[in-house]
Parts: structure tokens; sequence; C-alpha cells
């Protein structure tokens, strides 16, 4: 699996999904959001824009967030210049586009595609169909703020999402 530092930024922890998995697996979680979400896990500090953010929280080496998939680019590019790896889950067909090209190019370092598509995730209050599986494959795109040298691949990785 992806090595983690014991101390992860979370900065669109929405009701806590991400963060509470860190912490289970040991992680001391910095989690940050924009919104104030009802039902949310105790500890998210809001309102807090990560794109205002001119500094990371102490000891913070690491984001691992999923952002506002319309932000996302903006996400990255700001959250390298606070640390050294910006973790994010996102479409896989973010591996594509042109205005994206400094990201993917000199920066993405490693690619956690899943092996079979992520649950649907439903919103809160939610009463229209359910669906097993999201219809779009996910993964976990791994930045470094230190550009990956030219003629290095970048690294795809595969994990299962039902597997420990």
């Amino acid at each position: 699996m992806q090595p983690l530092p014991q101390r992860i930024w979370e900065p669109c922890a929405g009701r806590g999904a991400i963060a509470r998995e860190l912490t289970a697996a040991g992680h001391d979680v910095v989690a940050f959001d924009l919104v104030p979400h009802a039902g949310a896990d105790p500890g998210i500090v809001t309102p807090i824009d990560f794109l205002l953010e001119r500094a990371a929280p102490a000891g913070c080496a690491c984001i691992v967030t999923n952002p506002p998939y319309k932000l996302a680019d903006a996400f990255i590019r700001h959250g390298l210049a606070l640390v050294p790896t910006v973790i994010v889950l996102l479409r896989l067909m973010a591996i594509e586009g042109a205005g994206r090209s400094d990201l993917i190019d000199r920066h993405l370092v490693r690619v956690w595609a899943g092996i079979e598509r992520l649950p649907t995730m439903h919103r809160e209050g939610w009463s229209g169909n359910r669906l097993t599986n999201s219809g779009a494959p996910f993964a976990w795109f791994v930045f470094s703020a230190d550009p990956r040298p030219a003629g290095t691949p970048i690294e795809l990785m595969r994990m299962s999402w039902r597997e420990p």
C-alpha cells in the first residue's frame, strides 16, 4: 500500500469518511472543511477555505482528500505548494486533459486504480434507487511536489476496495 506519514491533512473532510478511515489506521488527522455538514464527525474544523490557506497545519507533510472535482486541479496545485505529497481521489479519467499536463507529466508519481468499481455513496436523505457501484472508475492519484525526473514512468498500482 501507499506509505503515509503519521500526521495527515484532510482539507475537504465533508462528514469525515476519509479522516475516519485514516484515524482507524493509526494516523493523526487534521480535518477541515469549508462547510459544516450535518452529521459530520466531531473534530472537523469549519469553515476553512483550503484554497486560502497559506501554510499546512503543524507536522502535516501530506494531504489525503477527495476534492471538489471542478476544483481538483487548483486543490492539487495549491496543496503541492504547501506539502510534499498530495493524494486525491478522482475519476480515473483525470489522467487526461491538456489543462492539467503540468500536474500529470511532472508531479504525478503513482495511480492506485481499483480492481472493482467503488461502491456508490448516496447523499444523506437520498430516497431514490440505490446503486451497488459507481458508474465511473475512480483511483487515488499520488502527486509529489518534487518533479518526477524526465523519462520516469508513472507507477500504476491496482488495489481492491474490498480487501484490507
